[in-house]
């Protein structure tokens, strides 16, 4: 029976993944200015991926041998990181990394009608239905002004933010299947095959070694590989034994005002009238989706 200060400390890790995960778009926005985003993305799953490695030899852990497993591994890592990781830090070249924090929120969204339309295994309810309206309706207040404005670059990289969303709600689907592993051994297995695929990538494409990174850009690298993917995903999985996963996806909606306060902190961003009341659509949309109707109880 978990006590009253394992309730606390795990109440303050979710806080502390809420920022972990806020600070990453801020940390993407600072790495791509001068490191090319498939180059960029490379890295972050090889750094990651080596770190979750070492934790899980650390533990007495072992990655499975058997190929059907690295073949899923491969399909969540398009899914998961391959994909969305590259579109989102391609994206946030031309779009603030606030915006990127509010758009990409919205995965709870995805997650659930894509399950209402192929997997059907959990049930739609009126709250639900609420959440998806008002979650569309803010992505709409955001990024269709910047349709009828013509603005083509910032739709477009808004839309490429918009798909990485929709890959992440399909990584969250493909996940259940992974239910008899210990939940870090697909997360380290996708980072490994992300990386597999994304650095001779980035060898044919930027050639790494005429790269000149600044040192901002570097460091932004190690502190999104080291603190909001490796270091998140440890207390994610913490989380998920014990606050359950509807308690840990909480910090989807948590992350929207702290992504974008430390974008208008450290990038001196700030949000347009339309954008403020897309946000708040968006993350009253995503509690709806997120927030037990009763008291949620504490996985055993």
């Amino acid at each position: 029976m978990p006590t009253r200060n394992d309730t606390t400390t795990d109440l303050a890790l979710l806080g502390v993944l809420a920022v972990l995960w806020g600070a990453s778009y801020t940390f993407i926005k600072i790495g791509v200015e001068t490191i090319p985003p498939i180059t960029f993305i490379a890295a972050r799953t090889l750094i990651a991926g080596a770190i979750l490695l070492a934790i899980i030899r650390w533990r007495g852990l072992a990655m499975p041998s058997d190929a059907a497993s690295w073949r899923r591994f491969a399909f969540q890592a398009c899914l998961n990181s391959v994909v969305p990781f590259t579109l989102i830090a391609a994206a946030e070249r031309s779009v603030d990394a606030g915006l990127a924090t509010i758009l990409n929120a919205t995965s709870p969204i995805f997650t659930f009608l894509l399950t209402a339309l192929i997997t059907r295994h959990e049930p739609v309810t009126l709250r639900k239905l609420v959440g998806v309206g008002a979650g569309i309706a803010g992505i709409c207040l955001i990024i269709g002004t910047e349709a009828l404005g013509g603005l083509g670059h910032e739709l477009w990289a808004q839309l490429a933010i918009v798909v990485a969303t929709i890959c992440y709600a399909g990584a969250a689907i493909f996940g259940r299947g992974f239910k008899g592993l210990d939940p870090m051994l697909p997360a380290a297995g996708s980072m490994l095959c992300g990386a597999v695929m994304l650095v001779p990538l980035s060898l044919v494409v930027d050639q790494p070694w005429t790269l000149t990174p600044s040192l901002a850009s570097i460091l932004a690298l190690l502190g999104l590989s080291i603190f909001s993917t490796a270091l998140a995903f440890v207390i994610y999985f913490r989380l998920i034994h014990t606050l359950g996963s509807v308690g840990t996806t909480s910090q989807a909606y948590l992350r929207v005002p702290i992504g974008v306060g430390i974008g208008a902190v450290f990038l001196g961003e700030t949000l347009g009238p339309t954008v403020w009341l897309g946000m708040a659509c968006v993350v009253a949309g995503v509690a709806a989706m997120t927030i037990p109707v009763g008291k949620p109880a504490l996985a055993r």
